[in-house]
């Protein structure tokens, strides 16, 4: 949901969260809106409005098919979308079961009904699983659900650093997470994670053109301190796992860091969108790309040359302090 929000070029989305989301899950955001003519079939399967061609599925620039969420969303939710576009009068509000257009109350109309709002969409998700009690089983305490949800928004806001992100539980006087718009990546890393841990980073940034790959990013220095690692690994901007990339830099760590220490890594990883598979995974969670281990050993090599320039630089500076220096001459 967060994805079809940056997808609409929304520059503020704001995340409201009941008993972890089981309850209420709320996101709201000020992009494009929805056509009034597609609210019947938005929770329909296969569903979507990023294709304008057909050849435009060899080269997704989007965040793709995510229409596919609010359809099995439908089922086990009571799912309802506020919509507005720029150029409408009004804003509408329809509700959905079962990938269906559906009435708010029993007896009701179940078409689109006229409503206030502002530009943008509001997509609201209440009583998560109500309906499959096993899966309600499974999900975790209410705490831990929200630090997830919680923790999915604030990457996502590290690497959009020019989109403002809220996350709040509902009815809190104060959000969790709140991040202004036209902000930057080491400013959001230290509004989240703290000052300590964004003092310590490095920058990184490579371009490789016959790899068709460069990244960019913020890396642990030799002088970080942390004791849990932390991950935040974007290709062509989504937010994914890729095992090879983390184990190999996990093992460059371990010869720099202290023994208890943690990296803590932000990598934007971008590649020509034909190089890269997003469909090996069902919650598309884990990609996969060409020449691999070409690009994941130049990754290693440049995050090993950015921490041992910056700590050269460090040692430098620390004998310069402690050190008599020749007085210049006049």
């Amino acid at each position: 949901l967060l994805e079809n929000s940056l997808d609409a070029g929304a520059t503020s989305i704001a995340v409201t969260v009941k008993d972890g989301g089981m309850k209420l899950l709320q996101i709201q955001d000020n992009g494009h809106g929805i056509r009034t003519e597609d609210l019947p079939i938005v929770c329909e399967r296969f569903t979507t409005s990023k294709l304008a061609t057909y050849d435009d599925l060899s080269r997704i620039q989007t965040y793709g098919f995510r229409g596919e969420a609010l359809a099995s969303i439908s089922h086990v939710a009571h799912l309802s979308i506020t919509t507005k576009k720029a150029d409408s009068e009004c804003a509408y509000r329809a509700n959905y079961a079962d990938g269906k257009l559906a009435p708010a109350r029993p007896g009701g109309r179940s078409e689109p009904e006229p409503c206030a709002a502002n530009n943008g969409t509001t997509i609201t998700v209440e009583d998560l699983f109500y309906n499959i009690r096993s899966r309600q089983d499974a999900l975790k305490n209410p705490r831990d659900e929200y630090t997830r949800i919680f923790e999915v928004a604030s990457r996502y806001a590290v690497h959009n650093a020019g989109v403002a992100f809220t996350c709040r539980k509902a009815g809190a006087p104060k959000a969790d997470l709140c991040t202004p718009h036209g902000s930057t990546a080491i400013a959001n890393i230290r509004q989240i994670f703290g000052s300590k841990i964004a003092g310590s980073l490095v920058a990184v940034d490579h371009a490789d053109a016959d790899l068709e790959a460069e990244f960019r990013g913020f890396v642990s220095s030799a002088a970080h301190e942390m004791h849990k690692t932390v991950f935040l690994l974007f290709i062509n901007h989504r937010l994914v796992e890729h095992t090879p990339v983390r184990r190999a830099i996990e093992s460059l760590y371990a010869s720099i860091l202290p023994k208890a220490s943690r990296p803590f890594v932000y990598l934007d990883l971008r590649l020509s969108p034909q190089n890269v598979d997003v469909n090996v995974h069902p919650t598309k969670r884990e990609v996969r790309f060409l020449n691999e281990d070409n690009i994941v050993g130049c990754i290693v090599d440049s995050i090993h040359k950015a921490v041992l320039s910056a700590n050269d630089s460090r040692e430098y500076a620390v004998r310069g302090v402690g050190s008599r220096q020749p007085s210049l001459p006049h």
